[in-house]
This record gives structure tokens, sequence and C-alpha cells, in this order.
């Protein structure tokens, strides 16, 4: 099997500024919003321009407390994106997401690690941290999704059960969609990066139970931390 990877420059990229000019001009017409997408996809270039430099230190460093210091970094990151849908944020939120993302992520990570992967040394960055990456960010977008549904629905003086379970499904719904969809509709990043490096596609399916499981997992706990944090706290 062919085990080149596919190069890919930065002029070849121009060619993917089409699909997102058309999402542009139509964010723009209907939406009314000239900054936000401008100002994501800003920020997502030098984000991973500068990630990569980092990440060619960090791999040659070969130091755990480098792996310790990226991955708090990711957690506080994810905790401070996760509320920017809402309309009322406060500490006591943050502190929330925190929590809920550091044990529903740590927690798959280390069986990941631990228990899937086993590498060797066991804070391998190249390892490490890019699963910390996919289980964190997911972790995120889910408890990002609850909190601004179980916000809207207090809003509407609904219960706090029923606002628990409207927010907890709504928040799973993408992920439980690509669990429909995975080997039917899409072939996700994991398994696509894989088979384009050349690996055999019955080992890059093995990879994306993985990921698919951990995902859910990860983000299935981290919701439910949350939610019950704001029973807990009072913070709703």
């Amino acid at each position: 099997m062919n085990t080149s990877i596919y190069e890919i420059s930065l002029l070849d990229l121009v060619w993917m500024m089409i699909p997102v000019g058309i999402v542009i001009f139509i964010y723009i017409r209907w939406v009314k919003d000239t900054v936000t997408l401008f100002h994501a996809l800003f920020r997502m270039l030098i984000q991973l321009i500068l990630i990569g430099y980092a990440l060619t230190y960090i791999f040659q460093a070969d130091s755990p407390y480098l792996v310790i210091l990226v991955l708090s970094i990711m957690l506080i990151a994810a905790s401070i994106i996760a509320l920017r849908p809402l309309k009322v944020r406060d500490t006591r939120l943050y502190l929330n997401v925190f929590i809920s993302i550091i044990i529903g992520g740590l927690l798959t990570l280390i069986l990941v690690i631990a228990g899937v992967m086993n590498p060797e040394p066991w804070y391998d960055p190249k390892v490490v941290i890019p699963l910390a990456g996919m289980i964190f960010a997911n972790s995120m977008n889910a408890v990002s999704i609850a909190a601004e549904r179980f916000e809207s629905e207090t809003g509407k003086e609904i219960g706090y059960i029923e606002a628990r379970a409207t927010a907890y499904k709504a928040s799973l719904i993408p992920i439980i969609n690509a669990l429909f969809a995975v080997g039917l509709v899409s072939l996700p990043g994991m398994m696509t990066g894989q088979i384009l490096s050349g690996v055999d596609p019955l080992i890059a399916v093995r990879y994306q139970m993985m990921v698919m499981l951990m995902i859910l997992g990860s983000a299935g706990i981290s919701v439910a931390i949350y939610l019950e944090r704001l029973k807990i706290n009072r913070t709703y």
C-alpha cells in the first residue's frame, strides 16, 4: 500500500476559499454580521500556524511538564469559549464548565491513554495532545450547547428537571447524529487522515471507534456534571 502522505501547500488551500466565500456572503446577507466569521477565520489561521510551531518544539522537547502545561491551557480556553453563546455569564458558571470538562475530559483521556493506547512514555505529546484536543473540544461544544439551551429553557420559566432534560438531549444531538452517520455518510477526521496517510482501513476503523466512544463518553459526562452543578450552586 502506498504510505506517502499527500502534501498540501498554502497556495492549494486557496481553493477552499470558494465555498467559504459563499458562506461568508450568505452569513452577512442573512445575519447582518460582518465581523464574527472574519474574526473566527483569522483566529483559526493564526492559532493553527502558531500551534504548528509550538507542537514542533514540544515534540522535540519531550517533557511531561510541557504536556501538562498545554493541557491546562486547553482546559482554560475551552471553559471560556464554551460560555460564549450565553447572555449572562459569571465566575461561577466558568468554574462549573471548567470542573465539568476536567472531570469528563480527563477521566476519558486517562482511560484512553492508560487502557487503549499505552504510549511510551505515558506523556508522549504526539499521542496525548491530539487526543486531549479532540476530547476537550467535543466536551466544550456539548457543554456550550447545553448551557445555551438550558438558559433559553429557564427563561421560559420551565422547571429545572424539564430544562435539564431538554438541554442534555440537545447537547448530544451532533454526537448522536455522528454515530448514526459514521461509515454511511461520513468518514470522520481520524479515519480520513489515517487512510490518506496509507494506514490499512481496518486499523483506521478501530481508531475511529475509539474516537467516537471517547467523544460520546467525555461529552455526556461533562454536560451531566455541568447541569447538576447548576442545581447545586443555584446558578440558574
